[in-house]
């Protein structure tokens, strides 16, 4: 199979490289940087394999900038495969997509929310300024992954951005509004983890009893709406949310 090298500079419009994944998946690389319009033409793809399968295909997964498709190489072998992805590609429309929009509740603080003090002193800001910055960014899920759910967020605000602990804590819980580097994310279930947590949201991201598990799914756009402690409990209660219109 072909392949290429890519850096960070390549344009979202340069083709996509091709890499073998064992014996039985592909990864479609559409380039290196961490980019809304590379992560849109990740999406497109998966979408186009959903709406028009092809012959062989098992399972897409999309990343922040690439593409794994896991196949049966007894129905399409992977040279094959690679050229049908190709034409695929060339035809695919990749401007601005229908999204859906969630306005995502948090309890900002209190014993999820442990970094908010810490951080906003760090910042130079007060609780309030960092959750105001935080909750006023409009952010886009690039990828649910590492567990399952577990949404990673682009569009933290640049004075947000906060190296992980350098030793991860050992149970964080669902539902945990965390900060990476420069990335945000919506803890999905209990777990350890090493990021900065400033706050608890009610909404259950992942539920497997649910037709649909992932409440997010890559290309999502996520507001934070600060609630109460006292709303979240009422939120925690009720009834799943719906996302608002697409644009």
């Amino acid at each position: 199979m072909t392949t290429r090298p890519q850096t960070e500079h390549d344009a979202p419009d340069s083709a996509p490289a091709f890499l073998p994944v064992g014996e039985s998946a592909l990864s479609v690389q559409f380039g290196e940087a961490v980019d809304p319009e590379v992560n849109r033409r990740v999406i497109a793809l998966a979408q186009s394999l959903a709406d028009r399968p092809v012959a062989g295909v098992l399972e897409s997964v999309p990343t922040y900038r690439s593409l794994l498709v896991n196949y049966d190489p007894a129905q399409v072998r992977g040279a094959a495969l690679e050229a049908l992805l190709a034409e695929r590609i060339a035809t695919l429309e990749t401007g601005e997509q229908a999204t859906r929009l969630w306005r995502v509740p948090v309890v900002y603080g209190g014993e999820v929310g442990m970094d908010l003090e810490a951080l906003a002193e760090e910042k130079g800001l007060s609780p309030d300024e960092l959750i105001a910055l935080h909750s006023g960014a409009e952010y886009r899920v690039y990828m649910i992954g590492f567990a399952p759910g577990f949404a990673y967020l682009g569009g933290l605000p640049e004075k947000l951005h906060t190296p992980r602990l350098a030793k991860p804590r050992q149970s964080i819980v669902a539902g945990a509004i965390g900060i990476g580097g420069q990335q945000g994310s919506i803890n999905s279930v209990t777990g350890p983890s090493g990021w900065r947590f400033v706050g608890w949201t009610p909404w259950r991201t992942f539920d497997a009893a649910r037709a649909e598990p992932f409440l997010f799914a890559a290309g999502d756009r996520l507001r934070f709406v600060p609630v109460s402690a006292e709303e979240a409990a009422a939120i925690a209660a009720g009834e799943m949310p719906e996302p608002e219109a697409t644009r």
